[in-house]
């Protein structure tokens, strides 16, 4: 095996190749139903008769790094590897439509690769990310079936990444839109900065000439539609997930922005019986991630491509439990010994619901300077994850509520979610609320949060029940719980303006006073899914 290879290999912890011979057929052209032509490459061992393919679908261009590391780890290992620029991508023809097409254009592509004498009509697919989406976009109408797919940090649908709980998701939308709007081009040296102060920019929908200088399609469409997820509703391929027979192995983490979409396919599929696993790690939409994606994707193709059966005896479900360093197997998420337990909101954090009325949690936020956020699962190397909250704490637009010291590990392995009941001056408001871990030392650093969008009357009291991050993760003895609750989260989310207008449009804002009721009458808490094995 040549040198780069082998120590790539030895990187991933991969299983020895069994060919350093590949070939590679480079800028095959595959018509469109509509007439447009597709070009990808084909890699395959040398002198090998008609094989299965594993398909990967791109809009960064088949000759990307991190992709033709994947296919050389998989050709190295007998397979045949087909990767395809999507419609509009470096010599595909038509115009890049992000999600739009992939539909379309992936059962057409489908058809050619089982059509060519090279393949033997078995076709799998494999990727990360958008590759991964790419997948589900075929993989619920593909007739015969997928052989297999290995989904890494994905999900069949990203509308609900793009408005969680309502809200415009702004820093990953202009980051990940910055990206594929200079995709032709040589990245400015100031490019990451000005993507970011970009992210102040007003009104949100013409951030794109702020952060690139041009007009960017999806931007323009993501910020467009916050009150119109229709738009979405041809992309959304979540529908046809439980119906979905072929095998797929998931990989995600814990702080990747795509987990809770991820997580809703995987129970999907188990609860409809399908063939599915999944691993849950330490990681967000990153590097890390990209490692376990790819040792999981080869040891899947070999289970349903070579038979090689022992790669299918391990637990559904595989997770990293945080905080206690450990590697877990279950046989469903969410494990069954876990219960949701109310936390609830007081003078502080309780676990019995609070018998006398409290005054609310009160706070003003102020969309001209706006709640700072920190963390989280951000398209950011090294600005997402776990952080330091200690100065958005200490902040006047925050209210802020921790529990007493734990006398016994915590451990949470489950969905999260809010349930709190909430007023606002204006009708129109955010509300963001984040659980905290809280170490000796006094250091908050975040473990889950959500966000909610409220339309209400002028002092109308409403039920807010907010979806937060899934989480797996152990508070220590010693530690205490906090909450943090805030109108905002900037440039994390793009800010409400407090008057209703779009949020696309919004320019001009006004001061918004938020309430969260709690004690007897209002009960509001947060419900954690507590790990008692």
């Amino acid at each position: 095996m040549a040198m780069p290879g082998r120590l790539i290999d030895r990187f991933f912890g991969l299983p020895d190749a069994v060919t350093t011979d590949i070939g590679i057929a480079r800028d095959l052209r595959i018509p469109m139903p509509d007439g447009t032509t597709l070009v990808a490459d084909l890699y395959r061992p040398r002198g090998a008769g008609p094989l299965p393919a594993v398909l990967i679908r791109t809009p960064y261009g088949k000759r990307q790094g991190i992709v033709r590391l994947f296919a050389g780890v998989l050709a190295r290992r007998g397979f045949q590897v087909v990767i395809q620029n999507v419609r509009g991508i470096h010599g595909s023809g038509g115009e890049f439509h992000a999600f739009h097409d992939e539909r379309e254009d992936g059962l057409a592509t489908l058809k050619w690769v089982r059509a060519q004498p090279w393949c033997d009509g078995r076709v799998a697919t494999v990727g990360a990310s958008y590759l991964g989406y790419t997948q589900w976009a075929m993989a619920p109408y593909a007739d015969p079936p997928l052989e297999a797919m290995g989904l890494g940090i994905t999900a069949s649908e990203f509308v609900s990444s793009f408005y969680p709980g309502g809200a415009l998701a702004l820093h990953n939308t202009l980051v990940w839109s910055s990206l594929m709007g200079t995709r032709d081009d040589k990245k400015h040296p100031l490019h990451n900065r000005r993507v970011r102060a970009a992210m102040r920019h007003l009104p949100v929908g013409e951030a794109d000439m702020a952060a690139i200088g041009r007009a960017e399609p999806f931007l323009r469409e993501v910020a467009g539609n916050v009150e119109n997820i229709e738009f979405w509703r041809q992309t959304d391929h979540s529908d046809g997930v439980a119906a979905t027979t072929s095998p797929a192995s998931m990989v995600t983490g814990w702080w990747d922005l795509f987990l809770r979409g991820q997580l809703r396919d995987f129970t999907a599929l188990h609860d409809a019986g399908r063939q599915a696993r999944i691993t849950i790690g330490p990681w967000g939409h990153d590097a890390k991630a990209l490692r376990a994606v790819l040792a999981d994707q080869v040891s899947w193709l070999n289970a349903h491509l070579n038979g090689d059966a022992a790669e299918l005896r391990r637990a559904p479900v595989r997770l990293y439990l945080q905080k206690a360093d450990r590697w877990l197997d279950f046989q469903q998420w969410p494990p069954p010994e876990t219960a949701p337990a109310p936390l609830y909101l007081s003078h502080g954090l309780t676990w019995d619901e609070p018998s006398q009325p409290l005054d609310p949690a009160a706070f003003t936020y102020d969309p001209l300077d706006p709640t700072p956020s920190t963390g989280g699962p951000l398209l950011a190397p090294g600005r997402g994850g776990q952080r330091d909250n200690g100065r958005i704490e200490a902040r006047g637009d925050v209210a802020v509520l921790t529990g007493a010291r734990l006398d016994r590990d915590l451990d949470l392995i489950g969905p999260v979610s809010a349930t709190l009941h909430v007023r606002t001056d204006t009708g129109h408001a955010d509300l963001f609320v984040r659980l905290c871990d809280v170490d000796p030392d006094g250091v908050s650093r975040n473990v889950t949060d959500g966000m909610l969008r409220i339309a209400a009357a002028p002092g109308e009291t409403v039920r807010a029940e907010i979806e937060m991050h899934p989480t797996g993760y152990r508070f220590r003895r010693g530690h205490r719980l906090r909450v943090m609750l805030a109108g905002g989260a900037f440039p994390r989310f793009a800010r409400n303006h407090g008057r209703g207008e779009p949020a696309g449009r919004a320019v001009a804002s006004r001061r918004v006073r938020i309430e969260v009721m709690r004690g007897a009458g209002h009960p509001s808490a947060l419900h954690l899914p507590v790990w008692a094995p």
